[in-house]
């Protein structure tokens, strides 16, 4: 055995193993500090990012804030990682040009066959500066609608109202729609009996919203007193009255419910009947028969 380690110092010079070794640390190195370089940027956008969401005057503004903030952290990494592999090759004496003369070639070979990859970072960056999709919004787009959990650069990351998660690329998106932008608003249609009279049936109503709107819990979702519009449609078996809450964003589902279940509770109260579809049916005797839809349709 010691033979041989003679043999090989023989074949190898003091001087080239240290400057190996020199070459190693520095490699090392230069990749420690990388991690370490990009630890500290991505704490200093995330202090930034707290402090502006802070300083934002509406839910709005921290949406946009911590969107731009997860989008930053991103481009934090590729980009210091990228500039500590290059100068970490550049100590174990591979010239950097030529990587990066090389990498400029390969990049337009791919770009002709990754074109639509192009068009999605393209399409990001478009959406970030326009501020059309934050973390946190419920959206509708590329066919998919649920809550924003995440947008890159590359797709934005939705989850529906059964929990499925969609992956949708920016560069399939050509409209949004957006139910959670700056305010809501809360549509209710209500239907009551031909045979009801629609100006007590409309007394009902504004007073269920203005219980609504003054109660102590639903009162800070809604952002402006019901507006009425009054009979919207005369349907097949009911007479539709339409009234509206605007409320602030995403709260516009909860209170049409909350709605829905008083007015059920106040129609009762007061004896207005809600309909469901009935039909006549005429026998062979001639008298008249009339029964619901769904039974006389068995």
């Amino acid at each position: 055995m010691n033979e041989q380690l003679e043999t090989l110092f023989k074949y190898i010079e003091p001087a080239k193993l240290l400057d190996l070794g020199l070459q190693a640390t520095k490699f090392v190195v230069v990749i420690i500090v990388a991690l370490v370089v990009l630890r500290l940027v991505k704490a200093a956008i995330e202090r930034v990012g707290k402090r502006m969401q802070q300083r934002g005057s509406t839910l709005d503004d921290q949406k946009r804030v911590e969107t731009l903030t997860r989008v930053l952290k991103y481009v934090a990494n590729v980009v210091v990682l990228l500039l500590g592999a290059l100068i970490a090759l550049g100590t174990i004496g591979i010239s950097i040009a030529p990587v990066l003369a090389a990498a400029g070639v390969v990049g337009l070979a791919v770009g002709f066959g990754a074109q639509s990859l192009v068009k999605d970072y393209f399409t990001g960056i478009v959406l970030l500066i326009e501020n059309q999709i934050r973390a946190g919004d419920f959206i509708e787009v590329g066919g998919k609608s649920g809550t924003v959990e995440n947008v890159t650069l590359r797709y934005v990351r939705l989850r529906d109202a059964h929990g499925n998660v969609h992956f949708v690329p920016n560069g399939q998106i050509d409209s949004v729609t957006n139910s959670t932008m700056e305010f809501a608003y809360a549509v209710v249609d209500v239907g009551i009996a031909y045979k009801e009279e629609v100006d007590a049936a409309i007394q009902v109503m504004q007073k269920v919203g203005t219980e609504l709107t003054e109660d102590k819990d639903w009162g800070p979702k809604i952002t402006e007193p019901m507006s009425t519009f009054g009979v919207q449609e005369l349907a097949d078996s009911a007479v539709i009255i339409r009234v509206r809450f605007k409320t602030l964003p995403g709260e516009q589902w909860g209170v049409r419910r909350e709605y829905n279940k008083r007015i059920k509770a106040a129609f009762d109260n007061v004896g207005i009947e809600i309909p469901f579809p009935h039909v006549t049916m005429c026998p062979s005797t001639g008298s008249a028969m009339e029964l619901p839809a769904q039974i006389s349709s068995s």
